[in-house]
């Protein structure tokens, strides 16, 4: 492609082309009526003279030769390591006694997957799917976080100073150190839209993750969204008769993980890293009363204002038509 300041396109080089060689211009005139310099002038000429019209198109500027190129065994052995170990080029380049730009640029020219486009487990590139409308499949999951003593924790003030915090919050004691407890996070979001509801409960007992899901059944309803199968990890209380029965009832399919797998209910651990990113951990909390606080607001601003990049850069309200749900 022409640069935005090059004199002439490929149309331009054909007609200086033919002027010079079918009409008979001297180079020095055919350059001047053109503006460009005579050697210009000269070149299009003469590969117009050899190839023709389709001479006029741009070439690469890839040298035919490259002597200074990394040697082949050394490409191989990036490439096997990669296949083998999943390394990254400074890793790879850290083993081979070769820089990380080297190693990068080898992958790059192999055509090689980046390592967030692949399965670790098996190095094989990930299949993302997506269900075509709201409510086909909802995947559920519980975060643990550690609760915040007042004052603030060891995130903010250090080992030292989160203990001393943390002893005069709680007088339980395990061991000799205290125990502040833990918040437990319900999740439930939708696998086509991204919509997203949490709650922050005290256990992730069956009773609680079925409570949880009656009131997360009932949010999504309110907002359009029809449940028709439900998703989540083989955890105890997901496997339990009273769960089964909560969504038999509400006339819910149920579907389980492959152990070990986490992958597939990867959305929701991928909406727990965000919530642990952007909100848990985003500021200094001086308590888990002032964390908690900011739950709701951060979860709205996901749901309706928060470019998501799956989306194409839009909110996950902008894939639920019925967001109010006054037309179910």
């Amino acid at each position: 492609m022409p640069h935005a300041n090059a004199p002439m396109t490929e149309r331009g080089r054909l007609r200086l082309a033919r002027c010079v060689v079918d009409d008979g211009w001297p180079l020095r005139r055919a350059a001047e009526r053109f503006q460009v310099s005579p050697t210009t002038a000269k070149r299009w000429a003469d590969r117009y003279r050899v190839e023709g019209p389709v001479g006029m198109v741009d070439r690469s500027s890839r040298p035919h030769r490259s002597p200074r190129r990394t040697p082949a065994p050394v490409e191989r052995k990036v490439l096997h390591l990669r296949a083998k170990r999943r390394w990254g080029p400074a890793r790879i380049g850290g083993r081979l006694g070769v820089a990380a730009s080297t190693c990068h640029a080898v992958l790059r020219r192999a055509g090689v997957a980046r390592l967030a486009h692949l399965d670790r487990a098996t190095g094989r590139p990930v299949r993302r799917y997506e269900h075509a409308a709201p409510g086909d499949l909802v995947h559920v999951d519980v975060k643990k976080l550690g609760n915040i003593p007042d004052g603030g924790g060891w995130r903010i003030h250090g080992r030292a100073r989160g203990d001393r915090n943390g002893r005069a919050s709680t007088t339980a004691r395990r061991n000799g150190h205290p125990v502040i407890g833990y918040a437990y996070l319900h999740t439930a979001i939708d696998d086509h839209s991204r919509l997203a509801y949490t709650e922050i409960l005290h256990d992730e007992r069956k009773e609680t993750a079925a409570a949880f899901w009656q009131r997360a059944h009932t949010w999504f309803g309110s907002h359009g969204i029809t449940v028709r199968r439900v998703i989540t990890d083989n955890g105890s209380c997901y496997k339990s008769f009273l769960w089964r029965d909560t969504l038999h009832e509400l006339g819910i399919s149920m579907k389980k993980t492959r152990p070990f797998r986490p992958q597939t209910n990867g959305k929701v651990e991928r909406f727990h890293r965000t919530l642990t990113d952007e909100w848990a951990y985003a500021r200094p909390y001086s308590s888990e009363t002032a964390r908690r606080a900011a739950l709701p607001g951060w979860l709205h601003a996901y749901n309706n204002h928060r470019a998501h990049t799956a989306l194409g850069g839009q909110p996950p309200a902008s894939r639920v038509p019925n967001l109010t749900g006054q037309n179910i």
